[in-house]
């Protein structure tokens, strides 16, 4: 007589293979390239104290690969941050809200992910802190030009009218 062995059953539907990362993986890529633009280190410098190449940290950060334990653990000890950390606004994690929600996703840490972004920040890398500061500038006041100017348009198609514009004589 054979001893009889218990099977665990799937509660869940079946995981595809070649799928779209799973949402907690996500989450915890965003996670951790927020605590990493929030502490201000690179890609480069975290992957190097972590003994990983900046590519894999960047699959990390999309997650287009999973981060095993032993590496979070390594990336929350670099960071100065504990593990849990990365796990923060996890539906499902805090056990006295059943309701939560993921946190949002920061279009800016997209776009530093982003090749563009990268692009962008190794040039000005390269500009004398002086001139890096002045572009800054110039990229910001841009920036709110135009979202003035949005919201100029907005209010011009909902039917509201523009404010008047004073002009001098």
């Amino acid at each position: 007589m054979k001893p009889q062995r218990s099977v665990l059953r799937r509660t869940g539907p079946k995981p595809k293979i070649d799928s779209d990362p799973h949402p907690a993986d996500q989450h915890v890529g965003r996670q951790i390239a927020t605590v990493r633009v929030q502490s201000d280190v690179s890609q480069a410098q975290l992957a190097r104290s972590i003994g990983i190449s900046f590519q894999q940290l960047q699959k990390y950060e999309n997650a287009r690969n999973r981060v095993s334990a032993s590496m979070l653990y390594e990336i929350a000890s670099s960071l100065g941050v504990p593990v849990g950390r990365f796990f923060e606004g996890l539906p499902g994690n805090d056990e006295t809200c059943v309701d939560a929600r993921a946190l949002p996703v920061d279009e800016r840490l997209d776009f530093i992910a982003s090749a563009e972004g990268r692009r962008l920040i190794a040039g000005l890398v390269n500009l004398p802190p002086r001139v890096r500061g002045r572009v800054s500038s110039l990229i910001s006041a841009l920036g709110e030009e135009l979202a003035q100017q949005d919201t100029k348009a907005d209010s011009e198609t909902a039917g509201d009218p523009a404010p008047a514009e004073c002009k001098t004589v």
